[in-house]
């Protein structure tokens, strides 16, 4: 009795990157929203400048922003900062509508953090929806 194997690794391996691209754009996506919700709101330039990437090839997705205040917002500054290496004693700045200001610092609101910690088990529901979707598990 002859066995007709029949090769499909290919079928297989491009239904799983597949999957997985869908997920990462979704997965970032939220973490964006999320991000942008635990977002503290004075202007909204913060807010507005997180996003996402998704590099396809690599299978790896990014949240961020290239705005300085994000990681101000992360990670604190000053006497506050997150790991205990801001500067010390506090400093004086003048703001955009010229009106100065003594500060130690700003304390870290964490809002990527905490994103990433809010939506764990979503994001893990969210995963085992779209595999089971796109690759017909039982």
């Amino acid at each position: 009795m002859a066995v007709d194997f029949q090769d499909n690794r290919i079928e297989v391996k491009a239904a799983i990157s597949n999957a997985a691209i869908a997920f990462l754009h979704e997965a970032c996506g939220e973490l964006e929203e999320q991000t942008k919700r635990n977002s503290k709101v004075k202007t909204g330039q913060t807010k507005g400048s997180y996003g996402y990437a998704v590099d396809e090839p690599e299978l790896t997705g990014y949240v961020g922003s290239s705005y300085d205040n994000a990681i101000w917002e992360e990670f604190g500054t000053g006497e506050y900062a997150l790991n205990g290496d801001g500067r010390k004693g506090g400093w004086f700045y003048v703001d955009a509508q010229e009106k100065g200001h003594f500060t130690k610092g700003k304390k870290p609101r964490r809002p990527l953090f905490r994103a990433s910690t809010e939506s764990r088990s979503k994001l893990i529901r969210l995963a085992e929806r779209i595999f089971k979707e796109r690759l017909g598990s039982e």
